[in-house]
């Protein structure tokens, strides 16, 4: 048969790829199978903290906007976390918006945030399986890595648990190393790079931004030092750039907005104790009783293994043969530059810029050293039995015993037992890859991944910040009152006791956080990691929408230059005042134009205060006229139009918060707008106007750059691409090729003498 070398080629071509693919399945049913045993340790495990305070009811709301057809750049009507352009919502990145438009359709949110979260760990997992393949690793060793990142100990009990947005960058980011990896070496087009890179710099997130950057360079780094060729890493930080631009819809208007927010000090380096993780801890990754010493929620002490990445990970450095990794560290150089960087992050500083506690690099660390062992154990792995090197993982793990138990010496009996586990697990591992071959080492690797996730966050406290929120949107909108129109609440969570924290108690009544955006309902407060600094100053309104006990003075306060209660030029409908925190209130007069409104079951959590006279023309955005007179403006999303006429000049102010981004036209130019108090948007209407349209438009700052920019990345990656299918038609115009011999049998180590 003529073409029978050629399908020999072929075959033996498929067979790894064949392999590669089954044990991609394997990582996501382990990763599956790990969500699981968590979920038995702790059912909320995934729904708490941040998760359930702002991501999952921002998810509600996003996704009832888009639903309605409107792009939520910006939801005025919710003043302390409406501005989605700079939030961590990433509207710019397609996952998300796909996370949000299924959000509404699901009641269970705690059941919808481990699916979401699950997905997003199957795909870190897969990241971090890719990576190691790039290396050269074997697909079982790959497995391994990507099976442990998830449970690694930072990454579960944070990332996973609470801050979803470090979750989703990561997923994206291990992805884009693994194609800088694959496209410096010519194995794959410029576009997997470009798309991982976009998709890990739109999460809105600085941490995974920045590491990214930091990834790209130690890339570049590495692959300089392994081909010796400038042109791998000019092409690699090409496209880099050309994401860059992409991502600057995503990025440039956080820029160009952060002088208006609590993250304007973009310069500021400084550094404190807080979340600052010491070498030694960092390192301590292996043994899974692990509780390192470092100042953070808990003290000095920290009850949870955040420094914990995999079992493994320390003691198989005892079965690689350095002298052999040595000779080809130029191939791996990427990784350990990824990892020295990451590791002397977590050391400080405490903050550069938005960038602060440094522990949150701790995930990076974990994927770095995931990726290095295990493709030194694919290429240097060396099993066969051996005094010398049981005595170095007999040494290592010692060094994790005397680490542990130096930093939380009353947990002994829990280290002891740990070390015989870690003992135990090596024990077979290396049994199984000396007899039974790789593939059996590896899954008894995975397979212990398990039990120790089920353990740890079975023994692991309730977080701190925890809100413990109820988990169906349909029991908390039977229990709370149907708040129309827009509502202030004036109450701190501090105030709440933990036995209150029930939907027949506090959660009937009071929206700690996001809350209401699970109910539907428009509260101006609301959790957000960004804030406008001038309106949380004038209510003393926090990250997390509470207030202080002045905040209630504050906003029935008379604003000087317009002679008008802030309340009114919110045009606030109801004042919602937590008992706890105004325990009289309801007892004195109501502020002039407002009543107490008796909301019966819910006398005992708050107070509420609703205006006399309902505000006239509702949906009207004028707050105020001074030496002007206009038409009402409705209320028409991002733009919106009145007539004015002004003999002698006036000033119109609109409830409406002074982000950048906002212009203002009179008929057919353009009029400056300005912040009253710094917080109320403001227009200045020039003498002799008489009834000219005054248009007042919000669009994200520095749009039509975006946009540009955006454009220009698609041509310069259509144009990279063009270069490398055309280079790769040359490559491939050659002889016939020639039969391949099978893969070969794994087989079982030798014993070494």
């Amino acid at each position: 048969m003529p073409y029978a070398p050629a399908l020999v080629w072929i075959r033996a071509a498929l067979e790894p790829r064949k392999q590669v693919a089954q044990w991609a399945i394997i990582v996501v049913i382990a990763v599956l199978a790990g969500y699981l045993a968590v979920l038995l340790g702790d059912p909320r495990h995934f729904y708490t903290d941040d998760t359930e305070a702002q991501y999952v009811p921002m998810w509600q709301l996003l996704g009832t906007e888009l639903r309605a057809g409107r792009f939520p750049a910006m939801v005025p009507w919710e003043w302390m976390a409406g501005n989605y352009s700079l939030e961590e919502a990433g509207l710019y990145n397609p996952p998300q918006l796909l996370v949000y438009l299924l959000a509404p359709s699901f009641d269970n949110l705690a059941l919808y945030a481990t699916a979401v979260k699950l997905v997003f760990s199957a795909i870190a997992a897969l990241g971090v399986f890719r990576i190691c393949l790039a290396y050269g690793a074997r697909a079982p060793w790959a497995a391994v890595a990507g099976v442990a990142f998830p449970f690694s100990g930072w990454f579960l009990f944070f990332d996973e648990a609470s801050w979803f947005t470090s979750h989703t960058g990561t997923a994206w980011l291990v992805h884009a190393w693994a194609s800088a990896v694959l496209y410096a070496r010519g194995r794959t087009g410029p576009i997997p790079l470009f798309v991982f890179l976009y998709l890990a710099l739109t999460i809105q997130y600085a941490f995974p931004a920045v590491e990214s950057g930091l990834m790209i360079a130690a890339v570049a780094a590495g692959e300089y030092l392994y081909q010796r060729r400038w042109a791998p890493v000019l092409r690699l930080l090409t496209v880099s750039g050309l994401a860059v631009l992409g991502a600057m819809v995503a990025n440039l208007p956080i820029l160009l907005s952060s002088q208006a927010t609590w993250r304007g000090d973009v310069s500021t380096i400084h550094n404190d104790p807080f979340l600052t993780v010491p070498w030694s801890e960092s390192l301590n990754a292996s043994l899974p009783s692990t509780v390192p010493a470092f100042t953070a929620w808990w003290g000095h002490v920290q009850p949870l293994p955040m420094v914990y990445i995999a079992w493994f990970v320390i003691p198989a450095l005892a079965f690689i043969d350095w002298k052999a990794a040595v000779r080809t560290a130029a191939d791996w150089s990427g990784i350990a530059l990824f990892a020295v960087a990451a590791l002397m992050w977590t050391a400080g500083p405490g903050a550069i810029g938005p960038l602060r506690w440094p522990a949150r690099v701790l995930p990076m660390l974990a994927i770095a050293l995931l990726v290095l062992v295990c493709v030194l154990l694919s290429r240097y792995g060396v099993f066969a039995a051996s005094r010398r090197r049981y005595a170095a993982a007999g040494a290592l793990i010692g060094l994790l015993f005397v680490r542990s138990f130096s930093a939380a010496p009353k947990l002994l009996e829990r280290h002891v037992l740990a070390v015989a586990v870690v003992v135990a697990l090596g024990a077979g591992v290396v049994w199984l890859a000396r007899t039974r071959g790789i593939t059996a080492a590896a899954a008894l690797t995975i397979v212990a991944t398990f039990p120790i996730a089920y353990a740890q966050v079975a023994a692991a406290p309730a977080t701190p910040m925890s809100y413990g929120f109820p988990e169906r949107r349909s029991e908390m909108t039977a229990a709370f009152p149907d708040f129309g129109g827009r509502t202030l609440q004036l109450a701190d969570r501090i105030m709440v006791r933990d036995e209150e924290r029930t939907l027949a108690a506090t959660y009937g009544s009071i929206a700690l956080g996001s809350y209401a955006k699970n109910l539907g309902l428009q509260y101006v407060n609301g959790y957000t990691p960004v804030g406008h600094a001038a309106f949380a100053g004038l209510l003393c309104m926090a990250w997390d929408g509470g207030t202080c006990p002045d905040a209630y003075r504050k906003v029935f306060a008379v604003e000087p230059s317009t002679d008008t209660p802030v309340v009114d030029l919110m045009r606030l409908d109801r004042v919602v005042l937590q008992r706890a925190q105004h325990p009289d209130a309801g007892e004195k007069p109501a502020p002039a134009g407002w009543k107490f409104v008796r909301y019966p079951g819910h006398e005992q959590q708050i107070w509420v205060l609703e205006r006399v006279n309902p505000l006239p023309s509702p949906g009207d955005l004028i707050a105020h006229e001074s030496g002007v007179h206009a038409t009402v403006m409705p209320e028409a999303g991002l733009t919106n139009r009145a007539t004015v006429s002004s003999g002698t000049g006036g000033r119109v102010v609109l409830s409406r918060l002074a982000w950048p981004g906002y212009t203002a036209t009179l008929g057919d130019r353009e009029i400056p707008t300005r912040a009253v108090a710094g917080v109320f948007l403001a227009v200045d209407i020039p003498p002799g106007t008489q009834n000219a349209q005054l248009t007042v438009t919000w669009r994200p700052p520095g749009l039509s750059i975006s946009l540009t920019s955006a454009l220009l990345a698609l041509i310069g990656i259509g144009v990279l691409q063009w270069w490398f299918r055309r280079g790769k038609r040359d490559t491939e115009i050659g002889p016939e090729p020639v039969a391949a011999s099978p893969a070969p049998v794994e087989q079982p180590a030798t014993v070494e003498a």
